[in-house]
C-alpha cells in the first residue's frame, strides 16, 4: 500500500476486499495519490448499500442511516476512532471540499432499501440510480479532478443508471428472497405482471419479458453514456466499475427468468481483465 493513504484510508480500502470486490479493485487502479480517498467514499457507499442485510427491521436500519446522515453534519455523537470509515470519510470530504449534499442524498436514497416499496415508475428508478450509482460516479470524479467533473455529469447520471439495473440483475434472487422488486411496476405492468406475479415466479415468459426489458433500459443508458462523448482520461477510474455492467446487462436480455436462480455475474477473473481493459482504453 502506499504511504499516500492515511490509517484510516489503508482500513477503508481492506474492507472492500469483503464489501465490495469490484470496487476494491478499480481502486487499485486508481492513482496513488487519490486512491485513499476514493476508497473512503466507496467503504462509505458499501455500508450505506449492505444496511438491509444487517437489520431485521426498518427501524434499527433508518437509526444506522442517521449515524451517517449527522457524522456529515458534523452532529456525530463520540469519537471516529472506532469507526475508520466515518473517519476516512471526514478526511476526504475536507481534503477534497467535497459537496455534502449529494452524500446526504446517498444516504436517504438508502431508506428504500429498507421496505418492500415497490418502484412504480421507471423515472422513480432512474432518480434513486441518480442519487446513488451516478452520484458516487460523480464524486469520485470530484476527487480526480473538479474541472473535469464539471464537463462529465451526464456521462456518469446514464453510467449509474446502467450500473445500479445491472446491480439490480445480479442481486435478483436476494432481493426477491426478501419480498423486494426493484424492477419498476410501469415494466412488469406492461407484461402482464404485477409485483405479487412477479414474486410468485409462476409465469416464466411474462418474467423473462420484463427482466429483459429492464435489461434493455439498463443497455440504453449505456448507449447514452457513450453518445455524450469520450470520458476524459484522469476520470476515468471513476467510471471502472461501470465497464462490468454490459456483460451483466446482455446476459440477463438473453437469459430472462432464468436470473432467479442463476444471476450472470462473469467469472472473478473475467471481471479484473474487463476492469482492467477499461482503465487501458478508457471505454466503458
Amino acid at each position: 500500500m502506499s504511504e499516500a493513504l492515511t490509517a484510516n484510508q489503508h482500513l477503508a480500502l481492506s474492507g472492500l476486499r469483503d464489501t465490495d470486490r469490484d470496487r476494491y479493485l478499480a481502486c487499485l487502479l486508481t492513482p496513488t495519490e487519490k486512491r485513499g480517498a476514493v476508497a473512503a467514499l466507496y467503504a462509505f457507499n458499501a455500508e450505506l448499500a449492505r444496511v438491509r442485510d444487517v437489520v431485521r427491521e426498518p427501524l434499527p436500519g433508518e437509526v444506522r442511516l442517521q449515524y451517517w446522515r449527522d457524522l456529515i453534519a458534523g452532529a456525530a455523537h463520540g469519537s471516529t476512532e472506532a469507526n475508520p470509515i466515518a473517519a476516512a470519510l471526514l478526511e476526504t470530504i475536507r481534503a477534497h471540499r467535497l459537496p455534502t449534499a449529494p452524500l446526504v442524498s446517498m444516504i436517504d436514497a438508502r431508506v428504500f432499501d429498507l421496505y418492500d416499496d415497490p418502484i412504480e415508475t421507471t423515472a422513480m428508478f432512474e432518480g434513486y440510480a441518480g442519487e446513488t450509482a451516478a452520484a458516487l460516479i460523480q464524486l469520485v470524479s470530484l476527487v480526480l479532478d473538479p474541472g473535469a467533473a464539471a464537463c462529465s455529469a451526464t456521462i456518469a447520471g446514464h453510467a449509474g443508471v446502467a450500473q445500479a439495473i445491472a446491480g439490480a440483475i445480479l442481486l435478483m434472487p436476494v432481493h426477491r428472497a426478501r419480498g423486494q422488486v426493484y424492477l419498476p411496476l410501469e415494466i412488469l405492468s406492461a407484461t402482464g405482471l404485477d409485483r405479487e406475479s412477479f414474486l410468485a415466479g409462476g409465469d416464466r415468459n411474462r418474467i423473462s419479458a420484463a427482466v429483459e426489458a429492464f435489461a434493455g433500459l439498463g443497455r440504453d443508458h449505456l448507449a447514452k453514456a457513450r453518445a455524450a462523448g469520450p470520458i476524459p482520461k484522469i476520470l476515468v477510474p471513476a467510471f471502472l466499475p461501470v465497464a462490468l455492467s454490459e456483460a451483466v446487462l446482455v446476459a440477463a436480455g438473453k437469459q430472462g427468468s432464468s436470473v432467479f436462480d442463476s444471476p450472470p455475474r462473469l467469472a472473478q477473473w473475467r471481471r479484473q481483465l474487463k476492469l482492467l481493459g477499461a482503465a487501458i482504453t478508457g471505454r466503458i
